[in-house]
């Protein structure tokens, strides 16, 4: 097996996707992969108009880059080569878009442990990419603080 040259790591807020970040860190650190953080924000309705469709696109990308900022800048003190990426729109499909486009090698991604019931209700972006993915998925559970 060769080893990654391109990984993306799916970022959020939540604590799953802050261990998949760190993951992906030690990957990249062993393999000299270069590492790209992704974000997704809600899709804007366009009947909102101007200016509230900009403000609210601003919005979103500025509260994307405080999250996805620090990442990065932690990830490159490391020597890790970073690239991010934020879009617009599902967070599964934007995950799936940017693999294919780059052409990852593997995909990193929180899961939040909700169980096949909240899966099953509310739509896992995890098994979706698992699903759809035209490489490896590593998904990385959230561990418990004691």
């Amino acid at each position: 097996m060769m080893p990654f040259e391109t990984i993306l790591v799916a970022v959020d807020e939540s604590p799953a996707a802050m261990q998949a970040v760190e993951c992906a860190r030690k990957l990249a650190k062993l393999t000299n992969a270069t590492v790209i953080l992704v974000h997704a924000y809600p899709k804007v309705p366009e009947y909102l108009g101007e200016p509230n469709l900009s403000n609210t696109i601003a919005r979103y990308l500025e509260k994307a880059n405080e999250l996805i900022a620090p990442q990065a800048e932690s990830l490159q003190q490391d020597g890790i080569v970073t690239i991010t990426e934020i879009l617009q729109g599902p967070p599964a499909d934007a995950i799936l878009r940017v693999a294919d486009v780059r052409n990852v090698d593997l995909i990193v991604i929180g899961a939040r442990g909700l169980g096949s019931l909240g899966s099953l209700l509310m739509g896992s972006v995890s098994q979706k990419v698992i699903s759809h993915a035209q490489c490896p998925v590593m998904v990385v559970r959230a561990q418990e603080q004691p």
